[in-house]
């Protein structure tokens, strides 16, 4: 598979770059991309040394690296084009035609994407990733009723990153439980989860893709054995048939598809309370 080395470079976290930079990236799945994360490049020296990797890199894949930046500060990208790179400006790509469209000119300020601009939006979603801590795989079910969303689903179907994710990027309060063994024999609705009903989504994944996981966690045991598998999916949709709950695959989701598709089929907010 052709190689190709990527670097993502901004004067502050760079998340924006990488975000946009993969999303474009993942269109030549036949080519392999080797990426390198150089963040908060805002001085002299440190846009030197990035000149400096980027050559290097140049002359040892012997093919010019591609390289995505966000600088505010459109002196930086001046000195930093004179890399051996080809270079994709983010913020020049949008911000020109956004100003002529809306008649001023934009702020160049850093970091205002990422940075801490409403308090009370920030101290929300703060609020919604201690919440989904505090009321991970099952803990703490007295506090369900704050929760605007409650996961559930087998060990190891994805409830925990789902929950901080949501939490994270959307600031909803989201729990999450795991169905047990008690649960998953008896095939109805668990007792402690049938007040909330309404707020239930179930996370539900093939049988093999579930061995996989338990095997690299727990290889020992009935736990990651392929029967039980395939037990715990069998009754845990069961349950979701019955309970008239929705539910998702996380096989071959990714969290970010996952999460958006939950919003989507409960229509959530997507903000900050």
């Amino acid at each position: 598979m052709q190689k190709r080395p990527v670097f993502i470079v901004s004067d502050r976290t760079g998340i924006t770059a990488e975000t946009l930079g993969h999303s474009l990236l993942t269109q030549f799945p036949k080519i392999s991309f080797e990426t390198t994360i150089l963040p908060f490049v805002d001085t002299e020296e440190k846009i030197f040394g990035a000149v400096l990797q980027i050559d290097r890199a140049a002359e040892a894949y012997g093919v010019k690296p591609l390289v995505f930046t966000t600088f505010a500060n459109p002196e930086y990208n001046h000195r930093l084009f004179a890399a051996h790179g080809v270079f994709f400006d983010l913020f020049d790509t949008f911000l020109d035609r956004l100003e002529k469209e809306l008649g001023q000119e934009s702020a160049h300020s850093a970091g205002m994407s990422h940075g801490i601009r409403d308090h009370d939006s920030y101290t929300a979603r703060i609020s919604a990733v201690n919440f989904s801590v505090h009321c991970d795989d099952g803990l703490h079910p007295e506090a369900y009723s704050q929760a605007e969303l409650i996961l559930m689903g087998v060990s190891r179907s994805g409830k925990t990153p789902t929950s901080l994710y949501l939490a994270m990027h959307f600031g909803l309060f989201c729990a999450n439980y795991p169905l047990t063994e008690e649960d998953l024999e008896a095939g109805v609705m668990p007792k402690v989860m049938i007040p909330h009903r309404d707020r239930i989504f179930g996370l539900t994944i093939d049988p093999l893709r579930l061995q996989v996981i338990r095997q690299e966690r727990r290889s020992r045991g009935q736990y990651a054995e392929l029967r039980q598998c395939r037990f715990e999916v069998r009754q845990a949709e069961a349950i979701f048939h019955d309970g008239k709950v929705p539910y998702v695959d996380t096989s071959a989701a990714s969290i970010e598809e996952i999460a958006t598709t939950i919003i989507a089929r409960k229509q959530l907010r997507r903000g900050y309370r």
